[in-house]
């Protein structure tokens, strides 16, 4: 049995669990959201605790009893708390901007980066080179985390570039004088 499938996911203050025609509707403070359960996958509302079910011992059926528990989990834990990601820009000249809803980057280009987020997403610049993503859906959070990440990744010699906050950028050593030997030949 999947370890993390069979585990029980407690039930949350506040938080109204639907489960109707195979779609499961989450709603909280922070808002609301729906997924579509697959059919092989059971759910058992109780007062205290939703426990997922699945319909066989086949490997992908674990596997998606698994993946299915971690969903639900992060439905529960966004609806309540939220989903928050933070990056950070380092180079000289560059950084972020709100120019409207839009958030306007600033990475050594020729042009600035003009990126508009996704309905459900809240971007903050507390500052020039720090940005926050904030939103009820994990998944979502990440995607746009990453996709502003992804307009200047950092490089390995300066360590240049849109990272996430506590990322380690491995860096590599630049090019060595010329030797002796060079020079004499």
């Amino acid at each position: 049995m999947s370890r993390i499938g069979r585990k029980p996911i407690p039930s949350i203050k506040g938080v109204k669990v639907e489960k109707k025609d195979g779609t499961l509707k989450v709603s909280g403070p922070k808002g609301e959201l729906t997924a579509r359960i697959p059919a092989s996958i059971g759910i058992d509302l109780k007062e205290n605790e939703i426990l997922l079910t699945r319909s066989s011992d086949l490997k992908s059926q674990k596997a998606l009893h698994g993946t299915w528990r971690a969903l639900v989990h992060n439905m529960l834990k966004g609806v309540s708390e939220g989903f928050q990601k933070r990056l950070e820009i380092v180079g000289v000249g560059y950084k972020a901007e709100l120019k409207g809803k839009k958030v306007q980057l600033a990475l050594g280009y020729s042009h600035p980066i003009l990126f508009e987020p996704p309905a459900g997403i809240k971007v903050e610049i507390p500052a020039p080179t720090n940005i926050v993503i904030s939103g009820i859906d994990k998944q979502l959070v990440g995607q746009v985390a990453a996709k502003l990440r992804s307009f200047r990744p950092p490089e390995p010699y300066k360590g240049k570039g849109v990272k996430y906050e506590g990322e380690y950028i491995r860096r590599k050593a630049g090019k060595a004088a010329a030797t002796a030997g060079a020079k004499a030949g």
